[in-house]
């Protein structure tokens, strides 16, 4: 199997989903950074199932996680914490959240990543 073909070809690609769920974080790990791209934005039929996919493995997306929180995506990092960092336990990523609720950029604001980040530090999802 190429792992390639698992990556989703379009908002609705459905097939792959089946296949990526039974996959272990080191067969998927080469195609994280694709995987991710989906969870832009949430309301993409995909995004939720990818989501899916992916949080099982967050500890290990830490560090790819950390990149996109550094972007000027709002809304992207907001669908990150929100799928995949509520319940992390990570200092490294617990640290930048805590960079975006104490000190949040205007993409962090508009999108209101910052409320997010401070509801994550503040256990409100566990």
């Amino acid at each position: 199997m190429d792992i390639q073909e698992m990556i989703p070809k379009h908002k609705d690609d459905q097939k792959v989903i089946a296949e990526l769920k039974k996959l272990s974080f080191e067969e998927i790990k080469p195609i994280v950074p694709d995987l991710l791209t989906w969870l832009q934005d949430i309301n993409w039929p995909i995004a939720r199932h990818i989501a899916e996919v992916l949080e099982p493995f967050s500890d290990k997306l830490v560090p790819d996680i950390v990149e996109i929180l550094k972007t000027n995506d709002g809304i992207w990092k907001l669908w990150i914490l929100v799928t995949l960092a509520r319940k992390t336990k990570d200092e490294t990523l617990l640290k930048e959240i805590e960079r975006i609720a104490k000190h949040p950029t205007k993409d962090e604001i508009e999108e209101e990543v910052n409320v997010e980040a401070a509801a994550i530090l503040n256990g409100d999802y566990i």
